[in-house]
């Protein structure tokens, strides 16, 4: 039981500081639940581990869902850049520009999903 203070506070204390550095809600709960359980597992009880654990991993999955999705779209705008490239190499400016402005639009839900 004397590691559960302790390792309480370093848990909160982490996620905290990490905080602007995680923008991600499910990021930040499923570090915050993982140290949970760590503490509970330094003093033997299961079962609060296992429901931390738990927990740990349902935002630890939508988290992963959301970064995918986010690299989905990155990699879609590079394909779009690749294509405006292309045709403004061939001289093709209005069609460079539609591709340009999917690229746009695929980094911005990158960084807005």
């Amino acid at each position: 039981m004397r590691y559960i203070p302790a390792s309480f506070a370093i848990g909160v204390l982490g996620v905290l500081l990490a905080t602007p550095v995680i923008a991600d809600h499910h990021t930040a709960q499923a570090i915050e639940h993982a140290a949970m359980a760590k503490a509970y597992s330094e003093d033997g009880h299961a079962k609060v581990l296992r429901k931390h654990a738990e927990e740990s991993l349902v935002h630890a999955q939508e988290a992963e869902k959301k970064h995918a999705e986010q690299h989905m779209h990155m990699t879609d705008s590079i394909k779009e850049l690749k294509q405006a490239i292309e045709h403004a190499k061939a001289g093709h400016t209005d069609i460079a520009n539609k591709h340009i402005d999917a690229a746009l639009m695929h980094m911005r839900k990158s960084t807005n999903d």
